[in-house]
């Protein structure tokens, strides 16, 4: 037989590179000029391999997507650099980075008054880069960011897998820019709120990375106050403020203020709600007759509803419930908002009409933005919110409610300088405001260090900028927060 030709070697394929893109611009804010400096573009992250206790490199991983904002000329041992991140999980930074923070935002429009396609950016006169750098992240799978050819990115899709890649993500930008004397922020949203919470911790024991200050929009730090799921409970008087708001916002109280409804659910919530839940089968003819009419007037809904549903009322099935008289649905993100269905029999609505209202606005424009703007071109979709991260792994928390409270304390403990500011929208149907305040109630914080943690509230949803006033106000407390 003639000898067989040799196997010619393929040629290996080069590491990837950062592909980072830096352009100037200004921002008139009354009579000052803003002149900056936006980096977008995706580093790689890296892992230090070693083979029987020797060190054979470091292997690329991920490609992470960032966009960040710098202020040109400022000294960077007293100017502030925030870290931005949106949840999901699977989400993009698109929300914070357009609706709220960023030097450019677009219009979506409110409930009263969408915007119809194609949208349009503006300037954003309050954006936080007035008074603090900013950075954007996209965890893997999000945006931009994907893992490298050959690696797992289901690696990522999980609680530990992120925060460690988050938290890389934080602390090479934070080496490269000299950034480390820097006051340093975090800030998320949803999701983005219990990663933040972590990070924290994780930064603080991995790193040694103290924080100035935590930023929590629409915050949750223990997932089981909102798990309706049999035999647990805690989360029915816990979303039935919001419950009520959302009804009142819908004219099913009359006239009735609202901080008058809030106030009667949170105290019925407070007490006689979780008491008469936690009766069972013993709970009274007469006390479960009183607890239907409480629920049913608070919550806008019959008592032939309360009471079929044995006290519990679900999320989804309240937000098609609460209108079904009228043949719509109302919003998950934001109760403010209303939807049509198909089928107005069922149980859960198709869709939730406050995710579809913004969800084509942003997505256009940080498509514009990224690449016109910007000027960072990839031809790869930018996962504004991926299903692809799921099923997300919480192995970490195994035979337990995922919860992150316990470490937030831990770093207060050990770093009483850190300040946490938490926003929460009345109508917010998907992280409710009375939830988080519970989780922080039960903080072990001794009490001279509770005074750290503040709450602001605002007449609107989880996106609570999407509503203009909110904007405005919420824009001015976060400058003054970074600024303190």
């Amino acid at each position: 037989m003639p000898d067989e030709e040799p196997k010619k070697e393929q040629p290996q394929k080069p590491d990837p590179v950062d592909d980072l893109v830096t352009t100037a611009h200004t921002l008139r804010i009354g009579d000052r000029e803003l002149a900056y400096t936006a980096t977008a573009g995706r580093i790689v992250l890296r892992q230090e391999v070693t083979t029987d206790d020797a060190f054979e490199g470091h292997k690329p991983k991920a490609e992470v997507f960032l966009t960040a904002y710098t202020l040109n000329g400022a000294d960077p041992a007293r100017r502030p650099v925030t870290f931005a991140f949106n949840g999901g999980p699977g989400s993009s930074s698109v929300w914070l980075h357009l609706g709220l923070l960023g030097p450019r935002r677009v219009l979506s429009g409110d409930v009263d008054a969408p915007q119809p396609p194609p949208y349009r950016l503006v300037d954003n006169a309050e954006t936080l880069l007035a008074h603090s750098d900013l950075v954007f992240i996209d965890p893997v799978s999000t945006g931009y960011s994907r893992a490298v050819t050959g690696e797992k990115p289901k690696d990522y899709h999980g609680f530990q897998g992120d925060l460690d890649s988050v938290a890389e993500v934080i602390r090479l930008w934070t080496s490269r820019h000299g950034r480390w004397l820097s006051p340093k922020y975090l800030c998320g949203e949803s999701y983005g709120t219990l990663r933040a919470a972590a990070l924290s911790d994780h930064l603080q024991q991995r790193h040694g990375m103290y924080l100035n200050g935590l930023i929590l929009i629409s915050a949750v730090l223990d997932l089981g106050t909102l798990e309706f799921v049999p035999g647990n409970d805690v989360p029915h008087p816990l979303f039935l403020p919001t419950y009520a708001a959302i009804a009142n916002y819908h004219g099913k109280h009359g006239d009735r203020p609202l901080d008058a409804v809030l106030a009667e659910a949170e105290a019925f919530a407070g007490k006689e709600y979780p008491w008469a839940l936690a009766q069972g089968s013993r709970l009274s003819t007469v006390d479960r007759a009183e607890t239907v009419a409480r629920l049913a007037r608070l919550a806008g809904v019959s008592e032939d509803y309360v009471d079929r549903v044995d006290l519990r009322i679900e999320h989804i099935r309240f937000f098609t419930e609460l209108l079904r008289d009228r043949r719509r649905t109302v919003g998950r993100l934001d109760g403010r908002f209303l939807g049509w269905d198909v089928d107005y029999g069922q149980e859960r609505m198709s869709a939730d009409p406050s995710y579809l209202a913004i969800l084509g606005p942003y997505t256009a424009a940080v498509n514009h933005y990224l690449r016109v703007d910007l000027k960072y071109a990839n031809d790869l979709p930018y996962e504004v919110l991926s299903e692809r991260v799921q099923p997300w792994s919480f192995k970490e928390f195994e035979g337990q409610h995922v919860n992150v409270a316990g470490r937030l304390a831990t770093v207060l403990r050990a770093n009483p300088s850190l300040r946490v500011h938490i926003a929460a929208g009345w109508y917010d149907g998907a992280c409710p405001y009375f939830a988080v305040a519970h989780t922080v109630a039960h903080l072990g914080l001794p009490e001279e260090l509770r005074g750290n943690i503040g709450f602001r509230y605002f007449p609107a949803g989880h996106m609570m900028y999407v509503h203009e006033p909110s904007r405005l106000e919420h824009s001015a407390q976060l400058a003054e927060f970074v600024t303190a």
